[in-house]
């Protein structure tokens, strides 16, 4: 499980654990606890500040979260360094994987 995280913050339930002798499972994952997870996940997994979400696509195994992070803060701002990391979550929340896919100027994200 991912530290204990809980969906169901009244049942205090895991996904995927049992609520006492019930057989029902908790929902898969919605697109927003999904981005909330993914942000989550990113400052745990980096220690750098994340500046938000800007991506969210589901997958065959559950979501790719796309976060803009500082990686190095310049004076002024607007030369900071910043780079995008997708995080592959299962239906759970589950990490799958992460990887830093760009590395750019803020201000400079898209080129062409």
């Amino acid at each position: 499980m991912t530290q204990g995280r809980t969906r169901d913050a009244d049942r205090g339930t895991r996904r995927g654990e049992r609520d006492d002798e019930e057989e029902e499972y908790l929902e898969p994952l919605s697109a927003a606890e999904a981005a909330r997870e993914g942000l989550r996940l990113i400052d745990a997994l980096t220690n750098r500040e994340a500046q938000g979400v800007v991506s969210l696509e589901p997958t065959d195994e559950g979501w790719r979260v796309g976060v803009e992070v500082v990686e190095d803060r310049r004076i002024p701002s607007s030369t900071d360094l910043l780079g995008l990391y997708e995080i592959d979550l299962d239906v759970d929340g589950e990490l799958l994987g992460y990887r830093r896919v760009r590395r750019y100027q803020r201000g400079k994200g898209e080129v062409g």
